[in-house]
Order: C-alpha cells, then structure tokens, then sequence
C-alpha cells in the first residue's frame, strides 16, 4: 500500500471538545488535511520541541528519545494506519541497526515522538479519503476550528492582547518573564515572550 507522507501544518484549541487541542496534518503534495484531536499534554509536547524550547526537566517524550538513543536505537518513522470509529491508530517503525520492529502508539504520542526524531510521518489513501478535507481557500476557514493552521477567533483575540502587553515591556523585562514562564512550565506564554524578543533584534 502507497504510504502518503504528511506535514504538521496547525495546532491550536478544539472547539469541539473542552480541554482538547486540534493537530492538523496536511498532505505534503497535495491539499487535504487530516484533522485530529489530541490532548492538552500532547499538545503541549508538540508544541514545545517545534517552538524549540527546553523544558526544565525532560517531558516523557524527551525521556522516550534519551532513552532509545542510550540503547542506540532510532525512530525511522510514524505511520497512522488505520481509522475506527473516529480512532486513529499508529505505529513508530524502530531500528537498531540489526533489525526493523513496529510499535503500537497513540497518534498524538507518534507525532511527539516523530518531531523530536525529526521522522517523516505517513498515512495511507484510505484514511486520507475518509477523514481528510480539502481547503480551496484556506483563509476562508477562518470562523472554523483550526484547519491549515488558522487558529479559532477567540485565541487569535487572547493572543493579540498578549502581545500588546509584551510590546509595552522592556527587553530586560520580557526576558525575565521567559526564565519564569519556562521555570513553570508555561510553555505558550513563553513561545510569545520569544517572539516578540526575535522581532525587536530583527528592527
């Protein structure tokens, strides 16, 4: 079966679902994406080693890497491989240089896995087909849960605001709120406090 190689192209909060995060995977040669729910710790791991940031202590994805590398042991990549019942399951394709094994993972865990082994993650036509939509104009999808990385209205409002503070602090102030936010593990916060560091050294 043709394996279909897939991009993470949005994260933010599901309307559908309290507490909950949306992942959005889109087709790499194409223009479907492939909407999942995931959990708020799930969430947070993706998010964290795309933002580049380093947690005080290792989260349990980090641990998962340190471990494997200890025992010389790489992800080569994720599969999402099948759909039931609005469930997707995966699989992490592991090699030790001797031999291929396959195992059995929560998708959202997968893609945590996946982003800090730097491995492609596929999926197959039939889930792709079955659950996956197709954006002509994706910034006409902005009143809708987050699809091609369009985060919902309220948290592009919230997160505005949080800027507007930012920009009023100094340089000296914002780092020191960086240090606090990744000292208490406020992750998000701390991806806006850096961003807006990254756009006063480029003016």
């Amino acid at each position: 079966m043709k394996k279909i190689k897939l991009d993470i192209v949005g994260l933010s909060y599901s309307q559908t679902q309290s507490g909950a995060y949306a992942l959005v995977l889109g087709e790499s040669k194409g223009k479907r994406r492939l909407p999942i729910i995931i959990g708020g710790f799930e969430a947070q791991a993706i998010a964290i080693e795309l933002e580049k940031m380093t947690p005080s202590r290792p989260l349990t994805h980090d641990l998962f890497k340190s471990f494997s590398e200890a025992f010389h042991v790489s992800v080569k990549e994720v599969i999402i491989y099948n759909l039931v019942e609005g469930i997707f399951f995966a699989k992490l394709i592991c090699d030790n240089g001797e031999k291929e094994v396959e195992i059995d993972t929560r998708t959202s865990d997968g893609i945590a896995i996946a982003v800090r082994f730097q491995c492609p993650i596929f999926t197959y036509e039939f889930i792709l087909s079955s659950a996956g939509i197709i954006l002509e104009d994706e910034t006409a999808a902005a009143s809708a849960e987050v699809i091609g990385g369009i985060e919902e209205p309220a948290a592009l409002a919230e997160k505005k605001e949080k800027e507007t503070d930012f920009r009023k602090k100094s340089t000296e102030e914002l780092k020191e709120l960086l240090n606090k936010a990744l000292a208490e593990e406020q992750y998000e916060r701390a991806s806006q406090i850096r961003d807006e560091l990254n756009n006063r050294k480029k003016s």
